[in-house]
Parts: structure tokens; C-alpha cells; sequence
């Protein structure tokens, strides 16, 4: 039996109430930051460990999540420079005509939202879908909820579960649980296809009998039209059309050479990691921060290639507005995750001594870990129950709208009942964030990601979030059991 100090009852107290706020779809940094502060003060014994603890773990979390921040805002800032030469349309727009149906449109939607999302995420990605291939869906005859829940299934939910490019989520789960990010994006990656590809089988079912023929009057476009410009953003879309037209012709063909050039380049990137992960002879691993510096770096030279063809001299300047840009989008994103991260950091003994300035030569405590040590006899050793109690707490999590504040909470949990029920750490970590990004990302809450790919479809968030209820809750269920028979 473990030793329990006050310091583990009151790590569990807070623990538990950053679960009752995030059902109550409430933000957990304040209980999070509060949670820091008041271990710090009791394991240390005085108050200004207190305060010096809220600032390391705050620290210690940014130092390890900074990898993080640098590729989000590298590849946010490549989409913008795209959208400067008219690239980012230009990538997109001929797909327009392989929607020959509603039952192929359904397809093509969902197959490039994935592809764009997972390299771009979903978030950057859905204005640019929802303005080009909504439309196109629809005339093709697949009803506006059919392609809002394509995209959402598609994008918000298996490409941002996996986030196997960018690896954000895995390494999120990964430092929680105190192992390697491959293991848990290779796991992650999985378990995302087998859920989506349940969720779009199912979604698809349920909107195959409202599918109706290609021919679609002149009021039900101005309609659908009028519909998707309701979207959030869309107003951009007006403006950014006129631009284009009003490009050199030296541009324009520039224009189309990166709208070549980018996705070549990211599915060159994709093509070495692969290769690199089946043990390809003279290809070195991409594994955790080395695959995000790979993709990084090739973000950069493409940045760089692009601002300089578009505005010459003044590229100098101009690239300094787009990875500002970039950068303004991944503190919005993931800024509250530094604190809830900081906190579960501080109950894992690979973070909790640099947190708590213990001394050389002093252990560093292991409070989660000890906690559920303690309480080993009461947990039924089933790997089945476990996973789907890790499945269960990760859609909790996702409650309050972040499908990534949840994963710290998740990957931590992971790393503790792992040795407990005779599971590897890595599948449950992978499965509480499919739970978490899931349910946070953008497909099962309505005040999410999601209203911004309802408002483009012109259909209720509200409706939307239920519609998608059901495929998605069997999807998760089906990849958890399949998770647990495989490994």
C-alpha cells in the first residue's frame, strides 16, 4: 500500500473537479492553476512554493508543448501565404468536377477533407471546403446535412483524432503518460480510421434516402448559396475571389504551381515517414518532435518560396504578418492547454521535481501514480472495462469544447492504471483520445468547432451534433474493442 499524504488527497479532490466542471462545459484552467498552487504549498510546506509552483508548471509546460506551437503556426502561415496567390482555391477548386452524384460527392468530400485536414487541421481547412465544395456537393445532389456530416466525421473527427502528421494530440497524450509519442500516433492513427470508417459508413446510411439527382433549380441554389455565406468567415470568401482576379499573370501562374507543388510536397512528406516507419533501408525515423520538424521545415521553405514570388521585396515584411498570423492561431488553440497541462504534469515524477525546485538527489513524487496504486484492489483488472472507462472519461473531457485540454487528464490516467490491468500505456492513451478529440474536436458537442461546419452548410449545430451521435459513439466503440483484441 502506497503512502497517502495530504498533498495526493488534495491532487485527487481537484482532479475530480476538473472532471464535475468539465461536465458542466465549463473551462478547467482556473481549478487547474488553483489545483498547482495549492500542491506546490502543501507537499513543499510554505506558501511561496505555492506560487513558484504555478509559474514551473506553467513553464515546464510550455517548454514541452513549445514543439507544438511552432507547427501549427508554421503551417497556418503557409495557408495564408497560399491564400495571398490564390493557391489555396486553386488546390481544391478542380475536385469540384468529380462530384458527378450525390453518392460520389459524399466520397470526394469526405476524402479531401481528410487529406486537407490532417496535414492543415480542420480548423484553417473548413473555410476553404466549405466555400468550394459545399456548393458543389449539394448541386450534385447530397443533402447539406450529408456534407456537414462528411466534413465534421471527416475532418473535426478522423483526421484530428490521428493528427498523425503534426503529431499535437499524440504528444499531448504521450507526455501525460510518460512514454514515446510514436507509439501512441501509430495507435491513434488506427483506431482514427476504424472510427471514422464506421462513423461515415453510418453516416452515409442515414442520408443515402435523401440523395436525389444532380438537376437542382435556380431557387434552391441562390437558397443553398444564401445558406452556406452564413457561415462564420465566409465573408472572407467575396473578397478573396476578387483578389485572385486581380493578380499578374506572372502570379497566377505561379498560383498554379503551388497549387501543385504544396500538395506534392505534403504527400512527399508523408510518403518518406512511412517509408522511414517500415524500417526503409537510409531513411532515419521520424518519431515524435523529428516527424513535426520534418513537415515544419518544408513548411517553412514553401512559406518562404511563396511570400517572395507574391511580393517580392516586400516579402521581407510581409512573412513577419504571416507567421504572426500562424502564431495568434495556435495560442488561441492551444493557450489553455499550458495550465491543465502544467497541472497533471505535476503529478507524474518525470515533471514533478523540476515543478516543485526539488534538489539534487531528492525523489521526485509520482502523486498520480501513487494514487492509483493505492486503490489497485478496487479497480476490476479488466482491460475491457479499463478502455472503455478511458473512453468514457476522454469524450468527458471533450465536453467543454477542446478536444486537446482533455488529453494531459487522459494520458496521465493511462500511465497510471496501465500497470494495473496488464495493458500497454500507449492503447489506452490512444483510446482517451479518441474519447477526447472526438468529442471535443468537433462531431458529438454543438458548441465546438462544429458551428462553424454547420454554418457553412447552412444546417443546425444543435442538429448536426445529434445526427452524428450515433455513427460516432459506435465507431469509438467498435475501435476500443478492437483495440483492446489486437494489443
Amino acid at each position: 500500500m502506497r503512502m497517502i499524504t495530504l498533498s495526493h488527497v488534495v491532487y485527487a479532490l481537484i482532479t475530480l473537479s476538473v472532471i464535475v466542471v468539465m461536465l458542466l462545459k465549463r473551462g478547467v484552467v482556473i481549478p487547474s492553476l488553483i489545483g498547482t498552487f495549492l500542491i506546490g504549498w502543501i507537499y513543499k510546506g510554505d506558501l511561496i512554493s505555492g506560487f513558484k509552483a504555478v509559474y514551473n508548471a506553467n513553464l515546464t509546460a510550455a517548454k514541452e508543448l513549445f514543439t507544438i506551437f511552432l507547427i501549427i503556426t508554421f503551417m497556418v502561415a503557409l495557408l495564408a501565404s497560399l491564400r495571398d496567390i490564390g493557391a489555396d482555391r486553386r488546390m481544391i477548386k478542380p475536385i469540384q468536377k468529380l462530384m458527378l452524384n450525390g453518392h460520389v460527392a459524399y466520397i470526394v468530400l469526405a476524402g479531401v477533407t481528410y487529406v486537407i485536414s490532417i496535414f492543415f487541421w480542420p480548423t484553417p481547412a473548413v473555410p476553404l471546403i466549405g466555400a468550394l465544395l459545399i456548393p458543389a456537393a449539394v448541386r450534385a445532389g447530397l443533402p447539406a446535412m450529408g456534407a456537414a456530416m462528411a466534413i465534421a466525421i471527416a475532418g473535426q473527427g478522423m483526421a484530428l483524432s490521428s493528427d498523425y502528421v503534426m503529431q499535437v494530440a499524440p504528444m499531448l497524450s504521450a507526455k501525460g503518460a510518460g512514454i514515446g509519442t510514436a507509439a501512441v500516433a501509430d495507435k491513434a492513427m488506427i483506431l482514427s480510421l476504424i472510427t471514422g470508417g464506421v462513423a461515415l459508413t453510418g453516416a452515409y446510411l442515414m442520408n443515402r434516402k435523401a440523395i436525389r439527382k444532380p438537376e437542382i433549380t435556380s431557387a434552391e441554389t441562390s437558397n443553398n448559396v444564401q445558406a452556406i455565406r452564413t457561415g462564420q468567415s465566409i465573408s472572407e470568401f467575396p473578397e478573396a475571389a476578387a483578389a485572385v482576379e486581380t493578380l499578374s499573370p506572372s502570379i497566377i501562374r505561379w498560383s498554379k504551381v503551388f497549387a501543385v507543388l504544396v500538395p506534392l510536397s505534403m504527400l512527399a512528406v508523408m510518403a518518406v515517414m512511412v517509408a522511414s516507419k517500415l524500417g526503409h533501408e537510409g531513411m532515419s525515423g521520424f518519431e515524435g518532435g523529428d516527424g513535426a520538424a520534418f513537415i515544419g521545415g518544408v513548411a517553412v521553405i514553401l512559406l518562404i518560396l511563396s511570400c517572395t514570388l507574391f511580393s517580392k521585396v516586400q516579402a521581407l515584411d510581409k512573412i513577419s504578418d504571416h507567421l504572426t498570423e500562424g502564431f495568434v492561431f495556435a495560442f488561441k488553440a492551444m493557450g489553455p492547454v499550458i495550465p491543465i497541462a502544467g497541472f497533471f504534469f505535476l503529478g507524474n515524477a518525470d515533471f514533478s521535481k523540476s515543478i516543485l525546485s526539488l534538489g539534487e538527489g531528492v525523489k521526485a513524487p509520482a502523486i498520480l501514480f501513487d494514487l492509483v496504486m493505492s486503490v489497485q484492489h478496487f479497480i476490476p483488472s479488466s482491460s475491457i472495462l479499463t478502455s472503455f472507462g478511458l473512453l468514457i472519461m476522454g469524450i468527458i473531457a471533450g465536453l467543454e469544447g477542446s478536444g486537446f485540454s482533455g488529453l494531459p487528464l487522459t494520458g496521465s490516467l493511462s500511465g497510471a492504471l496501465a500497470p494495473a490491468v496488464g495493458m500497454d500505456p500507449s492503447t489506452l492513451a490512444a483510446i482517451g483520445q479518441m474519447g477526447s478529440v472526438w468529442s471535443g474536436g468537433g462531431t458529438l458537442i454543438a458548441w465546438s468547432s462544429l458551428v462553424a461546419v454547420a454554418g457553412f452548410a447552412g444546417v443546425s449545430a444543435i442538429e448536426l451534433a445529434r445526427k452524428n451521435f450515433l455513427p460516432v459513439i459506435i465507431g469509438l466503440s467498435v475501435s476500443t474493442i478492437v483495440a483492446v483484441v489486437i494489443w
